[in-house]
């Protein structure tokens, strides 16, 4: 299956953690057009849940928000870009170490950042204080 130019898809929801899992089916749905294996459809499903819960457990702490999903395919491609309005991140380099956590009373394993960089082939984060993060993971999907 080959694919050509660019498809964008763009989904906003509330920061509810129930809406976790809508925001990975929905993403696992859209590439699915790339023909992927079952192994890299779960790659991608773990690191957009990861995103989403981050947004919603340290980006809004519990208090209401918008979460934006967008997705973009160009040839084999994905990228998937996850973004918040919520209280931002201080400092990025600490918040990726793995077993970091901010929120520890949460029971939070601070592996997060870990999971989406381990299951994505790019991961870039960035955020301002006050104003949100916004997480850009990329997967090329193997040709069979």
């Amino acid at each position: 299956m080959k694919t050509m130019g660019k498809n964008k898809m763009k989904i906003e929801f509330n920061s509810d953690s129930r809406n976790e899992s809508f925001a990975r089916t929905v993403v696992a749905a859209y590439v699915t057009r790339l023909d992927p294996t079952l192994e890299e459809l779960a790659d991608i499903k773990t690191a957009v849940s990861e995103a989403v819960t981050n947004s919603i457990i340290h980006g809004y702490g519990g208090r209401d928000g918008q979460i934006i999903v967008t997705c973009e395919i160009e040839g084999r491609k994905i990228t998937v870009t996850v973004e918040d309005h919520g209280v931002g991140i201080a400092d990025i380099e600490k918040a990726m170490e793995p077993l970091y956590t901010t929120k520890p009373e949460w029971e939070r394993s601070g592996m997060g950042f870990a999971f989406m960089e381990a299951f994505m082939d790019d991961l870039q984060v960035s955020s301002t204080l006050q104003k949100g993060t916004t997480i850009v993971m990329k997967k090329e999907i193997a040709a069979k």
